[in-house]
């Protein structure tokens, strides 16, 4: 939808010069974050950035929205024979029990443990330092790192379950929820948007990014939740 919309956000450090240069919008409540003409999946620091660069080939795509991804998960895995459906986006429950890892009922905080960094090392790609002015790179990166630079997170063997950039779930976006009696089996979030009639949904996202540090967005943990409308991208997305 970047391409469609012909812009998108892009964390302010990681623009290039020349989206630096032409860049004349920001988020009010959120300055580090600049609209980007020309921002794309293909182009995720703005123009003069290349997805396809040997420097940024193993990095996760970028600027997905969450139609985007939706499609490509119908694109990737067709409805089949057999029963089979076609490929879908999990749903936070789901999305949840694989960053668990085994066995299925681990109350954990991360997907390997309760300890973020144990004696082994950095485990996942998030922020160090003082956000948003000094990311002292610690589990060495600043920005997105390839997909398979950590050990994978637990023991499904995912890697970047939690950090480097979010991930979309299928769930509407809601933070009321319904109360029950007894364990629910593969529940479900709400079965239709809230908000203003006509305008576009929020869906859930999970895992947090290289961007999340406790002081700000200290959703890297596997409960942890937030938002986005269907048609946001941005760089760390």
């Amino acid at each position: 939808e970047s391409e469609r919309f012909g812009w998108s956000f892009v964390f302010e450090p990681q623009m290039t010069a020349q989206a630096a240069a032409e860049a004349t919008q920001k988020v009010e409540v959120a300055p580090w974050w600049i609209a980007v003409n020309g921002a794309t999946w293909r182009q995720p620091h703005g123009p003069g950035s290349d997805a396809l660069t040997d420097e940024l080939r193993h990095h996760p795509v970028v600027h997905v929205s969450w139609n985007d991804a939706v499609a490509y998960c119908a694109w990737a895995y067709p409805a089949g024979g057999g029963g089979v459906g076609a490929g879908r986006l999990p749903t936070e429950a789901e999305w949840e029990l694989a960053a668990r890892g085994a066995p299925a009922d681990a109350e954990r905080s991360y997907p390997w443990g309760d300890e973020l960094e144990p004696a082994a090392g950095h485990r996942a790609n998030i922020w160090q330092g003082h956000f948003p002015t000094k990311n002292s790179a610690e589990d060495g990166w600043t920005f997105t790192s390839p997909v398979d630079s950590f050990e994978p997170q637990n023991e499904h063997g995912l890697h970047h379950v939690i950090g480097n950039v979010w991930e979309w779930t299928r769930d509407y976006w809601t933070t009321r929820h319904r109360r029950s009696k007894k364990v629910l089996k593969d529940p479900r979030g709400p079965g239709r948007p809230a908000g203003a009639q006509g305008a576009v949904p929020d869906r859930v996202k999970k895992g947090g990014s290289f961007l999340c540090h406790a002081s700000y967005c200290f959703r890297y943990r596997v409960t942890a939740r937030s938002q986005n409308t269907e048609d946001t991208g941005t760089s760390n997305l």
